[in-house]
């Protein structure tokens, strides 16, 4: 087995016991005084960190690699105080022990309740159900935001024809978020953050390091919400924590714009 990380936020869970006992005496709501005990109940009840099968790095030793959805099931898990070990794969001398929890080779793979699950949407999902404080839900009719801009991002960046309309259907995606964003931010559900943003965060960052690499292409200053917006995700402690490295980033993409 390769190298395992262990991420423990031993200080939240500290801070969660000692501090989130409601007192008669201070000027705290019922509703807030719910939400306090039921975030300690949760805490309490993932003291036993979650497993979870990551992408080794390609270009340094022990470090994470470069899987955008990956990144969104820690960011997940980060962003809810969750403990968890990370078992680093190589996923190009695939052990036995990982294939057979997760027979098609893929990552992510998390362990919850003793089963293995596949999939960053069916994970998130069921850690939402398992922990639902602080909520991530993102409301059914703003989930689909930015939706299409990470297929878009790969058109492009594949493309060798600089005619074919790849870039201006990515742009037009970018410019409809924007203006989502201007008019609906900071983030997709409001003021609080949400699952959709923990999906979409990781994809734009490889875009902006990929399309800056291989085609010299940045996000224009036209768009200065959807700026805003990245530089906000980006500078995230849970963002911080769980993204790859530029260059595992550069070399993840290698094959699909050179293939």
């Amino acid at each position: 087995m390769s190298a395992i990380r262990i991420h423990s936020p031993a200080t939240a869970l500290t801070f969660s016991i000692k501090h989130l006992t409601c007192n008669p005496n201070t000027f705290i709501s019922t509703a807030n005084c719910k939400r306090r005990a039921l975030r300690r109940s949760t805490l309490a009840m993932s003291s036993t960190p979650l497993e979870v099968c990551a992408k080794s790095s390609l270009t340094a030793p022990n470090k994470l690699g470069d899987c955008p959805f990956t990144q969104r099931v820690l960011l997940t898990l980060e962003e809810k105080h969750l403990p968890y070990d990370l078992k680093l794969v190589d996923l190009g001398n695939k052990p036995d022990w990982f294939l057979s929890i997760s027979p098609e080779g893929k990552v992510p793979v998390a362990k919850l309740d003793d089963k293995w699950i596949a999939d960053s949407d069916v994970i998130t999902k069921s850690v939402e159900e398992k922990f639902p404080e602080p909520s991530l839900v993102t409301p059914p009719e703003k989930a689909s935001v930015g939706s299409k801009i990470f297929s878009t991002f790969i058109g492009f960046l594949k493309s060798k024809d600089a005619n074919d309309g790849t870039e201006q259907a990515l742009l037009n995606e970018l410019s409809a978020f924007n203006d989502y964003i201007k008019e609906n931010g900071p983030f997709i559900n409001g003021e609080n953050i949400s699952a959709a943003d923990l999906s979409l965060g990781p994809k734009l960052y490889h875009l902006e390091i990929a399309l800056g690499h291989y085609k010299k292409w940045a996000v224009p200053d036209s768009l200065p919400h959807l700026k805003t917006y990245m530089k906000t995700l980006f500078s995230l402690d849970s963002f911080i924590k769980t993204m790859p490295l530029t260059e595992d980033v550069i070399e993840g993409w290698r094959p699909k714009v050179m293939g």
